[in-house]
């Protein structure tokens, strides 16, 4: 029976970056978790609404199926549960980032003056204000998150990264772990059963965020010099002393727009990765960061992208329609036409060659006495805690 509700947010790892929560902020945030679990559960009830309602209306009214995934969504948008539903959905959301946001600027004085300590004078921060935010980036809120992860309370505060870390149990009703890291353990997982004997020297892991993904990752191969780049500096501020909070040492937090990585040499990394990240840029932004990410990896390297599955013609349209809610309910607007794309064809396009590639699947490791494992049927597409990885070793047709 435990394994069928999340777990209490007591049960998070405090951290010494990680925000405090007082009784009846931990309360919204339990509230949350479970609301966002029951709403996983009940979701069938689309299909049923779907099956029995929204497609015999259509059949009736056009003489045909749906012909795409937009058709079923204009369709759907006028039932009544897939309403009530998709409003539930997002109103969590909202409450999810009004609570961490709550959180955080109560306490944002200490939180900084912790980051601080961490963060000066250490030169595994590097902070550029010459860098933009790309406007695809900056356009929205994304998730619902006020400012997205760039913005600031104040110049120079951690207000973004420390509610995007407070708040990620509430999204995914706990299945991410102690640590919101299940992702990031799940990547280091998969390499050492992968190639056992393997000991990437250089790791760039793209669109770092807080560090969830890559701390694990370094602290797995604690011998490797990691670099984690992203374009948010309140995210990154964040990010460099939650790392150095939980003993990853061998981490740069550098802030840069992976559309240009020529401070990176040709073939000078052994790893490159990203993990949910490839559906928040635009069409013109994606194939620029995977070119430069081929020109950066060494031969023999890996290259890892941590995703959904894309919508291929195997995928029924209300599947793709049901993974595509994100992109017109929660700020996600480039999730619709990335989860379409060819990713075989980018990845060629960037240099790999075809037989170079595989497609795996990756799911997150978490403490299952404590945290539940997502279940099969149980999936909330694009926040369950396991995902569909595009990968290639560069050069291993050769």
């Amino acid at each position: 029976m435990k394994h069928d509700v999340p777990p209490p947010y007591t049960a998070v790892s405090r951290h010494p970056m990680f925000p405090d929560a007082d009784h009846d902020e931990a309360a919204r945030f339990d509230f949350l978790a479970n609301l966002n679990r029951y709403l996983a559960g009940v979701g069938v009830g689309n299909r049923r609404a779907y099956e029995t309602r929204v497609l015999p209306a259509f059949r009736a009214e056009h003489g045909r199926d749906p012909v795409d995934r937009f058709e079923i969504r204009h369709a759907m948008n006028r039932d009544p549960f897939h309403r009530f539903w998709s409003a539930m959905k997002r109103n969590s959301m909202e409450m999810r980032q009004h609570n961490g946001r709550q959180i955080v600027l109560r306490q944002l004085d200490e939180l900084d003056a912790k980051a601080r300590q961490y963060n000066e004078g250490r030169d595994t921060l590097q902070l550029d204000p010459a860098v933009d935010v790309p406007r695809y980036q900056a356009a929205v809120d994304i998730h619902c998150m006020p400012g997205s992860y760039h913005g600031e309370e104040r110049p120079g505060d951690v207000s973004a990264g420390a509610n995007y870390d407070c708040g990620i149990f509430a999204t995914t009703a706990g299945g991410m772990g102690a640590l919101s890291d299940g992702g990031g353990q799940a990547l280091a997982e998969w390499a050492r059963k992968q190639r056992p004997e393997w000991q990437p020297r250089r790791i760039l892991d793209i669109g770092c965020t807080v560090g969830h993904s890559i701390v694990p990752i370094a602290l797995a191969f604690p011998d490797a010099e990691v670099i984690a780049i992203d374009t948010a500096a309140p995210s990154l501020r964040y990010a460099h002393a939650r790392a150095m909070a939980l003993g990853a040492r061998n981490i740069t937090f550098r802030q840069m727009n992976a559309e240009d990585m020529s401070a990176f040499a040709d073939e000078s990394f052994d790893w490159v990765q990203t993990t949910m990240f490839l559906h928040e840029l635009s069409g013109k932004a994606l194939p620029r960061i995977v070119g430069e990410g081929y020109r950066v990896l060494k031969p023999g390297g890996l290259m890892l992208h941590l995703e959904q599955p894309e919508y291929t013609d195997e995928m029924p349209l209300y599947e793709q329609f049901i993974r595509d809610w994100d992109a017109f309910n929660n700020n996600e607007p480039f999730w619709s036409a990335m989860h379409a794309l060819d990713m075989t064809e980018v990845m060629t396009g960037a240099g790999f060659a075809p037989d170079d590639l595989f497609t795996t699947g990756v799911r997150a490791v978490v403490d299952t006495d404590v945290f539940p494992q997502a279940k099969e049927g149980e999936e909330d597409h694009g926040r369950a805690a396991f995902w569909h990885a595009y990968g290639a070793w560069k050069g291993a047709a050769a």
